[in-house]
């Protein structure tokens, strides 16, 4: 049998270990289970409908030994009567609205999240949860689900043809156990046991031409574009700037200084929360005065067709490409920076350059934001040296790009 002084010794070791009250009978399946961190769970471990399953009775010496053994029977007349006393406190949890519940840490962490993301993806993030955790899991107390629990709601996203998906709610669920660890509501991350558990992703690059001649005969089907003259200009800027299509089509007038020839995206725009300098070349200037007699007067450089006080339609440059007679498995807006990507690597231009200008994200979030204008004079030669070299392409020059190395 266990006794306070004993439990009051006990040291941690390098995998975490049990000690049950007792001999396995004369426990009656109470045992204390200490971390690798020091930490002291009690456990109570019984059967019930024929499978073995476990109740955490808290943490010592919150809960002593008294008090633990009186938990253990009280969960033993549960199950003696029929009642699963795990899901007896799971009800009990829901019907109070318990801050330890699974969906209650979730949105905690969520909140904590939304200073470094974008709306869309912080509500896109919520979403899924909503609709493929909370369900099955939202009522649980974090510290008590276990990986056995978290792969069927990742296998039922598996079922539905979406592995991808079930990837990134597998991760998420990581990062919520990763966040409750350090506040004291769970003691280890269950979902790091499922590495391997699930399908593997196919790889599917987005839509990109990077052949230059085909990257030519692109940009002559866009010089002849017959539809909106936004839409012509966007389509023209996007190959010029390779922005993301979010941060094209909300570009606003004040950000713009045709004549210092530079585009200052704000951070709130920005996939990473950071700002981001797009050096325009004298070609990117030129569509910009084309659209300033157009859009000039109001907020957007691209505002919508319909309602000129929002910004164009996220469709639009895809709609765009379609009328051109490109499928969605040959060409796509985000297409233009896979194809920038590609070409200046193969320039040989400075690949520290290129991934600032594509705003590529930065792990260190500080970092990111003092060093916005990182490589900026050899990106301003870059981006005038890409238009040049498009603008060849389109001609149907044979074009050897020059690059940036002295």
């Amino acid at each position: 049998m266990l006794n306070d002084m004993e439990i009051r010794n006990l040291s941690p070791r390098d995998k975490p270990y049990r000690l049950f009250d007792g001999p396995r009978g004369v426990a009656r399946g109470l045992y204390l289970e200490i971390s690798p961190a020091g930490g002291k769970w009690w456990r109570f471990a019984y059967r019930f409908g024929g499978k073995p399953k476990l109740l955490s009775l808290g943490t010592y010496p919150d809960v002593g030994l008294k008090d633990a053994r009186a938990k253990r029977d009280e969960a033993r007349k549960q199950v003696a009567a029929g009642v699963d006393p795990s899901k007896a406190r799971k009800a009990a949890k829901a019907a109070r609205g318990g801050e330890g519940s699974f969906e209650a840490v979730a949105r905690e962490w969520h909140t904590m999240q939304t200073s470094v993301w974008l709306p869309s993806h912080a509500d896109k993030i919520i979403g899924r949860l909503e609709r493929n955790v909370f369900r099955t899991l939202g009522t649980t107390p974090i510290g008590e689900i276990t990986a056995a629990e978290i792969l069927p709601v990742l296998r039922r996203i598996e079922a539905r043809g979406n592995v991808e998906l079930a990837h990134r709610v597998h991760q998420y669920i990581g990062a919520i156990f990763r966040y409750a660890i350090p506040t004291g509501r769970a003691q280890r991350d269950p979902a790091a046991d499922l590495r391997g558990a699930l399908k593997p992703v196919d790889e599917k690059h987005l839509a990109a031409i990077t052949n230059p001649r085909e990257v030519g005969a692109l940009l002559r089907a866009i010089g002849g574009y017959q539809g909106s003259v936004l839409t012509q200009c966007a389509l023209r800027l996007t190959a010029l700037t390779f922005v993301r299509s979010g941060e094209l089509r909300r570009a606003e007038w004040p950000e713009l200084d045709l004549d210092s020839a530079e585009w200052r995206i704000p951070k709130e725009r920005m996939k990473m929360k950071a700002p981001h300098i797009v050096p325009l070349s004298v070609q990117a200037v030129g569509i910009l005065l084309e659209l300033h007699p157009l859009t000039g007067t109001g907020r957007y450089v691209f505002p919508g067709l319909r309602t000129p006080t929002r910004p164009m339609s996220e469709n639009t440059v895809n709609a765009g490409l379609r009328r051109l007679g490109y499928a969605k498995d040959e060409m796509t807006g985000h297409g233009f920076r896979s194809m920038a990507s590609t070409l200046l690597n193969e320039q040989g231009w400075n690949r520290d350059a290129i991934e600032r200008q594509l705003a590529h994200g930065e792990r260190d979030a500080v970092r990111a934001a003092y060093n916005y204008a990182e490589h900026l004079p050899e990106r301003r030669r870059m981006m005038q040296a890409w238009a040049d070299y498009l603008d060849g392409l389109k001609n149907g020059a044979e074009v050897v790009a020059l690059h940036g190395r002295a």
